[in-house]
């Protein structure tokens, strides 16, 4: 069975820093694309950055130039370094993967269980 599962949520005052961990685990023979979502109250989840094996990465707009997305292939992690955070960042982060897991022999979207990050004003 596959899960994945993220660290580094918290509480930081807006202008600061956070770093999320996400790591996949489970009888894996293949990763592909692992990406950060967020979900807000009252909001619909949205894709806030993803990053492909070879390491092709994209950002929403609202986010760019302030976070940044990098893995470890050998350790089957994701990170999310996200800098200058706003209030408007607040939400629950989940972390995606697109696994090929030995158990099922094909692709599927596997999702974490959520981390939450409040930014205050």
């Amino acid at each position: 069975q596959v899960q994945l599962v993220e660290s580094g949520g918290g509480l930081v005052q807006a202008g600061g820093s956070l770093r999320l961990s996400c790591q996949a685990s489970g009888s894996i023979a293949g990763l592909s694309t692992m990406g950060w979502h967020r979900q807000a109250p009252g909001k619909e989840r949205e894709l806030v950055a993803s990053s492909t094996s070879g390491g092709t990465t994209n950002y929403a707009d609202s986010v760019k130039d302030r976070f940044i997305i990098s893995r470890d292939n050998a350790k089957s992690t994701v990170y999310l370094q996200m800098n200058s955070l706003k209030p408007e960042d607040t939400a629950v982060y989940y972390c995606s993967a697109r696994v090929f897991p030995r158990s099922i022999a094909r692709w599927d979207n596997y999702w974490g269980q959520g981390t939450q990050v409040t930014v205050s004003s």
